[in-house]
Formats: structure tokens, sequence, C-alpha cells
């Protein structure tokens, strides 16, 4: 999905929860997560996962021009605040077995950590600190310029 198109989108739009497939038994639990449009609906291209962040601290705070993200709260809970420009939503992330696919340019928060919270990140693309929105009046302005290219161009 390109970021024109999420302009023309609502936020419920932009984001999915995914479960994924429980193959525990009474040796524990496993979860199997994969890649290329089987469970995520990207080529996954960066790993990187979050810890010892407590209940203060908030994550993120960006928008990226062009990666898509999946997270999974592997250990502990964590909630997500995604922002389209117009419109928000917070996630709970507490459990491990499922996971928050967000696509490109929204707006992210993650924070109220638990104690022992590992956030694991999937990503399409690899990092590239020019793609990342740091600023969210800039985000705003980015925004508001693609759709006023976008409704000159229908």
């Amino acid at each position: 999905m390109n970021n024109m198109d999420n302009q023309k989108k609502n936020i419920d739009e932009q984001y999915r929860i995914f479960d994924f497939r429980d193959f525990g038994d009474e040796r524990g639990k496993l979860y199997v997560i994969e890649g290329e449009g089987m469970d995520i609906p990207f080529d996954i291209k960066r790993v990187f996962y979050m810890y010892d962040s407590d209940s203060t601290v908030i994550r993120g705070q960006h928008a990226n021009r062009e990666t898509e993200f999946v997270l999974i709260n592997v250990s502990g809970t964590s909630k997500v605040r995604i922002d389209n420009g117009t419109e928000s939503r917070i996630i709970l992330l507490d459990r491990p077995g499922i996971g928050l696919y967000l696509s490109s340019m929204l707006w992210k928060d993650m924070y109220d950590f638990s104690a022992n919270s590992v956030l694991l990140v999937l990503a399409s693309r690899h990092y590239d600190p020019n793609e990342y929105i740091r600023n969210y009046d800039d985000y705003l302005r980015i925004l508001n310029h693609q759709s006023q290219g976008a409704a000159k161009n229908e």
C-alpha cells in the first residue's frame, strides 16, 4: 500500500491484528510466524526488539514513509497508539500470539511497557534514517501536501 493510498483510507484500513498459529502442547507454547505473504504481508528485511523500558517510556514517536511493520509483544504487555493525521487508535499488545500490522505513513507511539515487556518488530525495509518523519507537525504537513497533490490529480 503506498502512502498516497493511505490518505484516502480511514485508520481502520491502515492496521490489522493478526492471530498467529499456536502449535503448543503439554511441553509449552510454540507460535510460528512465516514471511513472504504467509503470516506477514511483506518480505521481512529487518528485525529488532525493545526491552528494559518501563511504563513511563514512550518509544517510536515517528512515521515511516515506506516501511511497513508488524509488532509482537513476545513477553509482557505494551500499548501502541497509531495516528493517521485525522484519526487515532490505541491497541493493547498483551499476548505473544498476536501481531499488529502497521502500513506506511502511520504515526506510532509505543508506551506503557510492563516490567517484562519484549516488543519484537518485523519491518519491510532495511533501516534508512531518511525515510523517518520524527516531528509530528512535519508529518501533518507532509500528509496535507500529499492529499493536495492527490486532489489535483483527480
